[in-house]
Order: structure tokens, then sequence, then C-alpha cells
């Protein structure tokens, strides 16, 4: 048996909704976030989970809980997946961010890899502290499945490490809607991707609700 990753993306939250940037802001889901993070327990309740990894932010731990609920399995909080760190660019949105700090702003976008938001992480610091957990669930992990609730960026960040991909390119090669999974089979000759950003577990109301 292989280990197989689930990376879930948490749900819902009013700056996904608004398309603003948030990193560090610690905010809660909506109402209908809360009601993705029960969808995606009830459809995946039925995997022989090993183990679930979490952010510990709100918006990320509210989207663990219901699984970590209904099968008793216990959340394992880590640092290194919290979300990127934008800086003086939290709360607002892209065009905001471009007629305030302009030139950082063309920087990020040409290479955010190895530029930072103002004030903010560089791609390459997330991949760094989001490598450790990575690699602390294989050393812990011979086989299984392993829940990681995250986040956009630094989800698209691990697929990009684990894939061979630029850290730069994450965010022009991945998309991450709000309460996708993607699974990643860690195989005999490497990272194999099964699923990439399926939001099918959804019902339809709330897969065809806008945000980011």
């Amino acid at each position: 048996m292989s280990l197989k990753l689930y990376f879930l993306r948490h749900g819902e939250t009013t700056a996904s909704q608004a398309g603003s940037f948030c990193g560090r802001l610690d905010l809660p889901l909506t109402p209908a976030g809360d009601e993705m993070a029960k969808d995606f327990a009830l459809v995946y309740r039925d995997v022989p989970w090993t183990a679930i990894y979490s952010s510990p932010l709100k918006r990320t731990l509210a989207t663990a809980i219901p699984l970590s609920d209904l099968l008793g399995i216990p959340i394992h909080k880590r640092e290194g997946l919290k979300e990127i760190a934008y800086g003086q660019w939290e709360g607002k949105t892209a065009a905001e961010v471009n007629r305030e700090f302009h030139d950082d702003y063309v920087r990020w976008l040409a290479d955010p890899g190895w530029n930072s938001p103002t004030g903010g992480e560089k791609g390459i610091d997330i991949a760094r502290r989001s490598s450790e957990v990575l690699e602390e669930i294989d050393h812990n992990h011979d086989d299984g499945h392993i829940l990681i609730v995250s986040h956009k960026a630094t989800i698209r960040i691990m697929l990009c490490s684990l894939l061979g991909i630029d850290i730069g390119r994450y965010r022009d090669r991945i998309a991450m809607p709000v309460a996708s999974v993607t699974i990643v089979e860690l195989a005999e000759h490497g990272p194999l991707f099964q699923v990439i950003g399926d939001r099918s577990h959804l019902r339809n109301d709330l897969r065809s609700r806008a945000g980011t």
C-alpha cells in the first residue's frame, strides 16, 4: 500500500468571496463555508483515514472539524501549513494593492517565488516550511490516507514542489477553488496526481457560488 495525500482547501470566507488578500487574517468560514466542510465530511467519511493535518487558522480548522468529529480522528495543527503572509496587502483587493504598492505588486506578479508582498513572505519561504510538514508525514506514515487542510497559495506551492514545477509559477499553473480536493499518491516512481481541484463533493448550490 502507498501513501495517499488529500489536499483540501478551506471553505468559503468573506475574503474568498470578495477576492481580497487573506493570509494571516484569521477569518472564520461563512455559513456557506461551514456547509462546504460538512459536505466534504459526508462524502469522504468512508475513506480509511490515517491522520488529519491542518493549518491552525480558524478557516482551516473549521473545515477539518466536521470530518474529525464524525470519525473521532484528532487534528494535528502545523504552523508550516499556514497561508502566505501578505504583509501590508492583507485585506486589500488586487486593484487596491496595484494602486498603493504598484512596483512591489508588479515584481510579485512576475515571480512570486522570489518576490514577496510588501512586508510578507516569498513563495520559497512557504515551500520551505510546508515541505517540513510533508517530510514529517512521509516519515511518520509508511502508507495510508492523509488529509491536509490548508490554503490556496500554500497548497499550490506544495503541489509545485511535488511536481517539480518552478515555485514562481504556482499562481499560473494550478487552480485551487475553495473547498476543493487534490489527491496525490506517493507512488514507487514519485508523486502521482490522481485528482486536482475537485469540488464534486459539494452540492450544486455551493459549487456554483462565485468567489476565489
